[in-house]
């Protein structure tokens, strides 16, 4: 669905993205990762015709972005890092008004507006000004504007930047709840974001490809071990001690008050860790796997690591 072959952009002596490629399947949701100023809002721009290219090429639903950009932007949806929201406009005349700027046909703007409103979750405030409205709502306002002409790819540029906890997680829901429907690229540098909402991630460091592909396959090539992170009521060197005896564990160790608890790869003793937990009464309040792919951005970052 998007396509990208050895794309590159220069300003003058810069080199903003340097022979960048990879490829989103249709219906995922993928993460454009990288540290600030890495290139990921200039590949998003190239995207989405805000800005050309110095050389390469880029499809988007088939079509060439440098030779059929009408037919990319009538296929894809845009949020842009800072959403361009009229705040003296209400939430729905804001949304019919995008509508008629993508070429909604009249007749099928109100039924576009009351889908994006429900999908958005806007529901509340549709007929609030975009102004009286809160931070996290203004950011699915965007969003909404972006699915107004219900296009076949996403392009989201860091879509809960400047958000509370709660309002982040509201929309990465939301944007889990897009997959299938629409094929979605997401810019963020937060890796938590990438775990918790892609199916796989395109890691750039200095506009250069440093990784790609899905979370999976991009974790087994960090290491040899898999496992999980364990937040208990207590963590210490007596449950440090009980994880270590489990069959199967090869490492136990502490992070941040969590237990970072590893086996061999090919093994999953979730159920175990889980188990041992709730039968020794220890206060099992979170496990989540340990996230490879964390460690693979971390030696990208840090030089560690070139494709």
């Amino acid at each position: 669905m998007i396509e990208v072959r050895n794309l590159t952009k220069r300003y003058g002596e810069c080199v903003a993205v340097r022979d960048l490629t990879f490829k989103v399947e249709a219906g995922r949701i993928w993460g454009l990762l990288g540290p600030n100023a890495a290139g990921k809002t200039t590949t998003m721009r190239i995207l989405t015709g805000y800005l050309p290219a110095t050389s390469g090429q880029a499809t988007v639903a088939g079509f060439d972005v440098f030779e059929k950009p009408d037919d990319v932007k009538r296929s894809i949806g845009y949020l842009p890092e800072n959403v361009p929201l009229y705040q003296d406009m209400t939430v729905s005349s804001y949304l019919a008004f995008v509508a008629e700027i993508k070429q909604v046909p009249k007749a099928k703007r109100k039924a576009a507006v009351a889908r994006v409103v429900e999908s958005a979750g806007l529901q509340d405030v549709r007929g609030r000004l975009i102004k009286n409205i809160s931070r996290g709502f203004k950011q699915r306002v965007g969003i909404a504007q972006a699915m107004i002409h219900d296009p076949k790819v996403l392009v989201l540029d860091e879509p809960t930047i400047g958000l509370d906890p709660a309002q982040i997680r509201d929309i990465r829901e939301l944007i889990r709840g897009l997959r299938g429907e629409h094929t979605i690229l997401l810019s963020t540098h937060i890796l938590p974001e990438v775990t918790q909402v892609c199916d796989g991630v395109v890691i750039i460091n200095q506009g250069r490809l440093m990784a790609s592909g899905s979370l999976e396959s991009l974790a087994a090539s960090v290491g040899k071990t898999d496992g999980v992170l364990v937040r208990l009521r207590r963590s210490g060197s007596d449950e440090t001690a009980l994880f270590r005896g489990l069959p199967g564990v090869e490492k136990v160790g502490v992070e941040g008050g969590e237990l970072r608890i590893e086996w061999g790869r090919g093994r999953d003793l979730r159920d175990d860790v889980a188990r041992l937990a709730l039968d020794k009464g220890l206060g099992l309040q979170e496990m989540r796997p340990v996230a490879g792919i964390e460690d693979l951005y971390m030696k990208i970052v840090s030089g560690g690591l070139e494709q």
